[in-house]
């Protein structure tokens, strides 16, 4: 039996399986929702399920599928629900509970059902839009909102929002709060400029430019969830015959969820009742600090963590947390060395230490397969931007160099040793070879080709080139760096480990 509303009757709540209520079954559309992605359906959509289930919200969703691939009939054959199988390790212990979302009441065609959508812009009870249409869907096309479905995201909202100034005759009150959860620098920022440029260029007045303006705050938001969609054919039969049905659109998605909204905005305040200062949905003025704190305690300590796993003969990232040798290090990595440089008095040493005992958590998910390799895509970019800011940071507050991080930037020098084979590099690894995604790996190559550590050492560390100063500047780090290469070439990674 396939899961739908006819299904849903006949179900009980357990201690794993969640159910909606019937009462939130009947709750009034009031948000519109551009994207049928997993993290939408995992993140945003879940805690507004979770706010409907606890009457707090009481808001379903309306999700637009823009594009004109697929279709909508999964959604309409299940009448809009889906499960969210949440696994994963949370304070240090297992977590498996499943969820029947509830959230969406409808999924509308862009190309087919724009009517629907204009209709539902002329709702009185509308009152929020999300959306995630990915990096490259805020972007400005020169286009006629003025015909059905305008190509571009923009476009389409800003017909949507168009449609309802004039129906409203531009209460200020009907104006809508907008939440941008594409991973771009300033999503809500770039997409309230994108609108604005959309406007002028379709010569809208300046009457509906101020309404656009100052009655619909856009916000930018930080999401942070591993939402990894389907489960393999395997796993989801499994899943199936645990819970007594079949889900077309069933998904996973880890215990950890964080979605921080960047706004001072009353509107938004009395708006968006889905979050709350525990769940790990909130407002707040600035959502600097979070991203910081994401950047460097879960991205940074991925990266410094990668040369040291894959020199160690890791593949998957809980590979290495069932390791104790290597277990140790990444804790000693996150908990202690980046946990202290972090918690610089914008950011306490308690939500550091609470946000790097998540990422413990995290790793250890035994439920992800995430890869070493897919982690060393673009490895030089990413310990340039995430991690050689801490290693600075580290040596001018402490005096000293943190000994896993440049153990971590060492693994990644050696990583760097690369092999080339008809123009691709790979690493040579102690398992053998892997091929390398990396724009400056042909620099690092070439580097490598000196035999004489030192010299290496020293031309990598210097490279303006790569890290846009010169790193040999930082005291004692070349010196560092030579003895633990030289080590690991001699006796490998896990002797300085």
């Amino acid at each position: 039996m396939k899961l739908d509303l006819e299904l849903l009757k006949g179900l009980n709540t357990t201690e794993k399986l969640k159910l909606p209520t019937q009462e939130q079954l009947s709750y009034p559309e009031k948000v519109l929702q551009f994207g049928t992605g997993v993290l939408l359906r995992g993140l945003p959509d879940q805690y507004i399920h979770e706010a409907n289930r606890n009457g707090n919200f009481k808001g379903r969703v309306v999700v637009v599928k823009s594009t004109a691939n697929g279709s909508t009939d999964a959604f309409a054959d299940q009448d809009g629900l889906y499960t969210l199988c949440v696994k994963g390790v949370k304070e240090g212990k297992l977590v498996e509970e499943y969820h029947v979302n509830a959230s969406i009441s409808r999924v509308v065609s862009a190309t087919i059902d724009w009517n629907e959508i204009i209709k539902l812009a002329k709702s009185d009870e509308l009152e929020v839009v999300i959306s995630n249409t990915t990096e490259v869907g805020i972007v400005f096309v020169e286009e006629s909102i003025h015909v059905p479905h305008p190509s571009s995201f923009p476009g389409k909202l800003l017909s949507v929002l168009y449609t309802r100034y004039q129906h409203f005759s531009g209460n200020k009150e009907k104006g809508l709060v907008i939440l941008t959860t594409e991973l771009i620098e300033g999503n809500g920022t770039k997409l309230s400029k994108v609108l604005n440029e959309l406007a002028r260029h379709n010569n809208l007045d300046h009457a509906f430019i101020s309404w656009l303006i100052e009655c619909n705050p856009i916000c930018n938001t930080l999401v942070d969830r591993i939402v990894p969609g389907k489960l393999s054919k395997e796993i989801q039969t499994e899943t199936s015959e645990l819970l007594g049905y079949e889900d077309d659109l069933m998904i996973m998605a880890e215990p950890y969820a964080l979605w921080a909204i960047e706004s001072s905005n009353p509107k938004v305040h009395n708006t968006l009742t889905f979050c709350s200062k525990t769940n790990g949905a909130f407002i707040v003025p600035s959502i600097e600090k979070y991203k910081e704190i994401k950047l460097r305690l879960l991205n940074a300590t991925h990266t410094f963590s990668c040369g040291v796993s894959l020199l160690s003969g890791m593949n998957l990232v809980k590979d290495s947390m069932n390791d104790p040798q290597v277990l140790a290090f990444i804790q000693q990595l996150a908990q202690s060395e980046i946990a202290s440089v972090v918690a610089d008095g914008k950011i306490t040493r308690e939500e550091a230490d609470k946000f790097a005992a998540a990422v413990i958590d995290r790793f250890s998910n035994p439920f992800l397969e995430h890869k070493w390799h897919s982690i060393s895509a673009q490895f030089t970019l990413k310990m340039k931007t995430r991690c050689i800011p801490l290693i600075q940071k580290a040596s001018t507050m402490n005096q000293e160099l943190p000994k896993n991080m440049v153990i971590g930037l060492c693994a990644y020098i050696l990583c760097m040793k690369t092999k080339q084979i008809e123009g691709h590099f790979e690493m040579q690894l102690p398992d053998g070879l892997l091929p390398l995604t990396d724009d400056l790996a042909s620099i690092l190559h070439d580097t490598w080709k000196n035999d004489d550590v030192n010299q290496v050492v020293s031309d990598i560390l210097s490279n303006v080139q790569i890290w846009g100063e010169d790193l040999s500047q930082i005291n004692g780090l070349a010196h560092a760096v030579v003895s633990a290469v030289t080590a690991i070439q001699h006796h490998g990674i896990r002797s300085i480990i």
